[in-house]
């Protein structure tokens, strides 16, 4: 797909910019300044996604996740933000994000963060086999030590804390 061209691009830009300083506001604003044919653009969708979740409006945000997977399904963030949203929202829970994250991991054998994922909702789930497997299949596709980081300070993964820190 191609990026989004300024003027739109630069509307974009200055969303991801509110969004980091915590400005949400700001960054709608900035969003609806988007032309509507670029309204659902793949990237502007992310960014849609990423302000529906900084404000935990975990329906809206699977909402945005969902129109990712519709316009771009070969980008495994859409697929990561519909479990991550889908675990949040009303009527979802773990179980749920973990039934729509498994397929993802055929899609994309390389992305360590579905297998991450995987793990901690196997873990949360009291399927700690499993959630042992995902977290080796991240390793092995990932940056051992950046994944190892990010997992001692996950709560999703305590149960296995003392065994990550012996890796």
């Amino acid at each position: 797909m191609q990026p989004v061209d300024p003027p739109d691009a630069h509307c974009l830009n200055a969303a991801l910019g509110w969004v980091e300083l915590g400005n949400l506001a700001e960054a709608r604003a900035e969003l609806d300044q988007i032309s509507a044919a670029n309204q659902t653009h793949p990237d502007v969708l992310e960014v849609r996604w990423l302000l529906r979740a900084e404000a935990k409006d975990w329906q809206a945000a699977l909402e945005a996740a969902r129109a990712i997977l519709e316009r771009a399904p070969g980008r495994a963030t859409g697929w990561l933000h519909q479990a991550y949203a889908l675990r949040r929202a009303p009527g979802g829970g773990v179980e749920k994000a973990w039934e729509v994250l498994k397929p993802a991991f055929d899609r994309f054998p390389n992305e360590p963060i579905i297998a991450y994922n995987l793990s901690c909702y196997a873990c949360q789930m009291q399927r700690l086999p499993e959630a042992r497997d995902w977290f080796q299949r991240a390793l092995a596709i990932g940056n051992k030590q950046k994944l190892k980081k990010m997992a001692l300070a996950d709560s999703d993964l305590e149960p296995l804390w003392d065994e990550i820190r012996a890796l």
